[in-house]
């Protein structure tokens, strides 16, 4: 005995296993499409990528953004002040380091 399945039940299975990957993979999408760092330099960067502070930066003029790293938001914002200088303010999920560690991350 074969099991047989009519255009409309394979539609419906294929539809349904569309919908279960998209689903599952637009979650992850909004994810990357939002940067978990944000600085801003003193003066706009050399180049538009760099990978300082243990994570890959993408620069455009003044602002660098970067995924989540595995270090302290402090750690990376000196690893980021030693690749281009000065950083301005910087942000961690849309949370500022406050003045005395942005004084911190630039040594002083």
């Amino acid at each position: 005995m074969t099991l047989s399945l009519t255009a409309a039940s394979r539609l419906s299975l294929v539809a349904t296993a569309a919908l279960a990957l998209g689903t599952t993979v637009a979650p992850i999408a909004s994810q990357a499409a939002a940067p978990y760092y944000t600085a801003k330099l003193a003066a706009p960067a050399d180049d538009n990528r760099a990978v300082a502070g243990g994570v890959a930066w993408a620069c455009k003029d003044n602002t660098c953004v970067a995924a989540k790293g595995t270090s302290r938001p402090l750690r990376i914002c000196r690893g980021l002040a030693r690749e281009f200088g000065e950083i301005t303010s910087f942000m961690t999920e849309g949370e500022a380091l406050d003045e005395k560690n942005l004084a911190k991350c630039n040594g002083k």
